[in-house]
């Protein structure tokens, strides 16, 4: 009996140690420089008409200023939360606040979008 405990072993102990690890998914932003940026490095953006967690850039809004978009199964936790848009999909949100990409923004780092239509600002996590 003493041996076929000592086979349980390492298997329980790998279960152990990745335990922590297990469930857990990737942050759907994070900060960089003081503001929050996309898996991509893309500026993420806050836009004022968006009240009570819900968007209110829909349309051809949403396409200039694309969503942050949440895979199926996303679990909110912490300052991230999910909203859900007018067409039913998921949104995520920092601080109960949609975020957004710009379509104007090329490269990692770009921040065009601020201050755009005196609405659109850059999504910084101290700012919330």
């Amino acid at each position: 009996m003493r041996t076929m405990s000592l086979r349980w072993v390492p298997l329980v102990a790998g279960v152990l140690l990745s335990g922590p690890q297990l469930g857990l998914a990737a942050e759907p932003a994070m900060e960089k420089d003081g503001m929050l940026v996309d898996q991509n490095g893309m500026t993420l953006y806050t836009y004022d008409k968006d009240a009570d967690g819900k968007s209110a850039c829909n349309g051809q809004c949403a396409q200039n200023w694309p969503p942050l978009m949440a895979e199926a199964g996303a679990k909110a936790e912490g300052e991230w939360s999910l909203v859900t848009r007018d067409d039913g999909s998921m949104q995520w949100a920092y601080d109960g606040k949609p975020l957004y990409t710009f379509v104007m923004d090329k490269k990692a780092g770009d921040v065009t979008g601020d201050g755009k239509m005196g609405v659109w600002h850059v999504a910084k996590p101290e700012a919330y």
